[in-house]
């Protein structure tokens, strides 16, 4: 996508005048590093990175709403896999299988071309500058915000590893068949914890789901042949209609969130409250005392969620980063230099 010098301006005004209403928390101080990383890492290197991000953000949402939720789960992929590194955009090759076709990612994350048009759009301005992992954080903060979410400061100045790996990929990610302790090790095994797991979650607020990742809840929950108990009658009599018992419905897609589809909001845990949660791993926060007041809390809540989301953003763009050596700026973020 081309960037020119009139659509940045006229971007800049109309983001600048609509960006005022999202609410933002305390200003963190913007000079002090926090280890590698810093708020002002590109300020005199590629002061227009932030409006390049926003206004490529802006244009694959505006062409495909699904991709507000496809940029903040890649991210998560990414950052969840040995850390934010920009592993999960790497293509396989010779020396590595990479993360595109592992289990959780095959023919389900989306976005690579989006970050790939937004890295272009940076290298025209600022030459083997930034990071292509520090272009998917700040594009999954963009994603956010535009769907009416909350705001979070990026730090920023990680640099991109130079492998991936398919086999930590699907021993990593947490699925979403798997019982909640499982899930909670996982998080805690990243050094996030329990609250991570309930508010990161939410991010199920927008997005879409395909039905075999649920469909055992519709038809023969745990063996048994009937439905899952908990799920409420119409939201079940409405799912085994979108979803029929029969395998060419596996890659039908049904919304996360059918109340507010693309809107990221509190209703993912108000649905929840209301056993109309999609997802088996969703529903089990309301079942688990570790984590159905805090479910409950964000169903009542709307600023907590949003002020608790963007600090446990915070915490996950900060997992396994790569100085030194170890790391690059990719010119094209599908391939290593």
């Amino acid at each position: 996508m081309a960037f020119a010098p009139a659509a940045l301006l006229i971007f800049s005004v109309l983001f600048f005048t609509t960006s005022l209403t999202y609410a933002r928390p305390d200003a963190p101080n913007y000079d002090k590093p926090d280890g590698p990383l810093s708020y002002n890492f590109y300020d005199k290197s590629c002061p227009n990175l932030g409006m390049i991000v926003r206004w490529g953000v802006w244009a694959a949402l505006k062409n495909d709403t699904r991709m507000a939720a496809s940029l903040l789960r890649l991210h998560f992929h990414d950052c969840f896999v040995d850390g934010c590194e920009g592993s999960v955009l790497l293509d396989d090759t010779k020396d590595f299988k990479g993360e595109k076709n592992a289990l959780p990612n095959r023919n389900s994350a989306r976005g690579y071309d989006v970050i790939d048009s937004i890295k272009a759009d940076v290298e025209k301005y600022c030459p083997s500058t930034v990071s292509c992992v520090d272009i998917l954080a700040l594009a999954a903060r963009e994603a956010v915000v535009m769907s009416g979410g909350p705001f979070w400061p990026v730090l920023l100045g990680r640099l991109d590893g130079l492998s991936a790996s398919e086999k930590s990929a699907n021993e990593q990610l947490p699925s979403p068949f798997e019982p909640l302790d499982n899930i909670t090790a996982k998080f805690v095994s990243k050094g996030l914890d329990v609250k991570d797991v309930v508010v990161l979650s939410g991010a199920h607020t927008i997005g879409f789901a395909q039905c075999f990742t649920f469909k055992r809840r519709l038809f023969n929950y745990k063996g048994t042949g009937k439905p899952d108990p908990s799920l409420d009658s119409s939201f079940l009599s409405n799912l085994q209609t979108l979803c029929p018992n029969v395998d060419k419905s596996n890659t039908k897609l049904t919304a996360l969130d059918s109340q507010t589809i693309n809107r990221f909001d509190n209703m993912y845990y108000k649905n929840i409250v209301n056993n109309t949660g999609l997802l088996e791993s969703d529903q089990a926060l309301i079942g688990d005392p570790k984590t159905a007041a805090m479910v409950k809390d964000y169903s009542a809540d709307p600023f907590l969620f949003a002020k608790d989301f963007a600090a446990s953003m915070v915490k996950l763009g900060k997992l396994g980063l790569i100085t030194g050596q170890d790391g690059q700026i990719r010119k094209k973020c599908s391939v290593v230099n």
